[in-house]
């Protein structure tokens, strides 16, 4: 790091980082910029680096279907929690999946994109490209998020990622990020099982991180008084690791596979 400038990374970088002793203030004195992308980082994670090193992470959103889409300013705030505002000419709206209908802001919904970043379409695939493009030419990325009313961007977690227990949506992320505050956690991910009475039970896999004595009691027992009823998880299951791909992003369709029985 004392010959570098700029560190380009998935979450799991600073995560891991954080844990090392050697990072300090002094260690990050020469580097100008961190930057965050690939997967959501937890703003947790953004707070306890900028108190470590001075830095705040700059944290974007992108996909290869459109190269980047927003960014966290590089001058200017950069808000835990968000991906930051459109890039000069590019257009985002969030819309009701179903219908397409533009949301107001602070509701949550798809992200779609237009703008000379988006691809034009998927290779010798037509049919695929006509389903993943509105008949204005948006795209839909199939991310979801909310907009406030500054225009800064907060995603929410992939569509295909809700889990619909009992009829309510509960949002993976927002389940993780209680879960990944309490003692003796380090990383989860939830995910929605088939269940027989609400379609989908919402499932919790932690991986803990050795400072304290953590079991599934525990964890569901906290997180009643941190979450509505609906959005607590029905199974919490602990592990050594998450699955991830080669760029750092946890495999939830791994996760879901691997326990698609759990509650037959």
């Amino acid at each position: 790091m004392d010959r570098a400038s700029v560190l380009m990374g998935v979450p799991t970088f600073y995560v891991r980082l954080l844990g090392h002793a050697g990072l300090t203030r002094e260690a990050t004195a020469g580097m100008r910029l961190f930057v965050s992308g690939s997967a959501p980082l937890l703003a947790e994670t953004h707070r306890e680096f900028s108190g470590r090193t001075g830095h705040a992470i700059l944290e974007r959103y992108g996909m290869t279907e459109t190269n980047m889409i927003t960014s966290n300013p590089y001058e200017g705030g950069r808000i835990a929690g968000t991906v930051g505002y459109p890039l000069p000419d590019v257009e985002l709206r969030v819309v009701d999946a179903e219908s397409g209908a533009p949301l107001a802001d602070g509701e949550v919904g798809m992200i779609e994109v237009k703008g000379p970043n988006v691809f034009k379409g998927y290779w010798r695939m037509p049919e695929k490209t006509r389903a993943e493009f509105r008949d204005d030419g948006f795209f839909v990325t199939g991310d979801l998020a909310r907009r406030d009313a500054d225009g800064r961007v907060s995603i929410v977690g992939r569509g295909k990622d809700l889990v619909i227990s009992g009829g309510f949506n509960v949002y993976p992320k927002e389940v993780e990020e209680e879960i990944d505050q309490l003692p003796g956690v380090f990383e989860s991910a939830v995910i929605g099982v088939a269940h027989r009475d609400f379609g989908e039970g919402v499932t919790a896999v932690v991986v803990p991180d050795g400072t304290a004595e953590i079991d599934e009691a525990s964890i569901l027992s906290a997180l009643k008084e941190r979450l509505a009823r609906f959005k607590q998880p029905k199974r919490v299951l602990l592990v050594d690791e998450l699955p991830r791909n080669a760029m750092g992003k946890v495999q939830k369709a791994a996760l879901r596979e691997r326990y698609a029985d759990l509650y037959r």
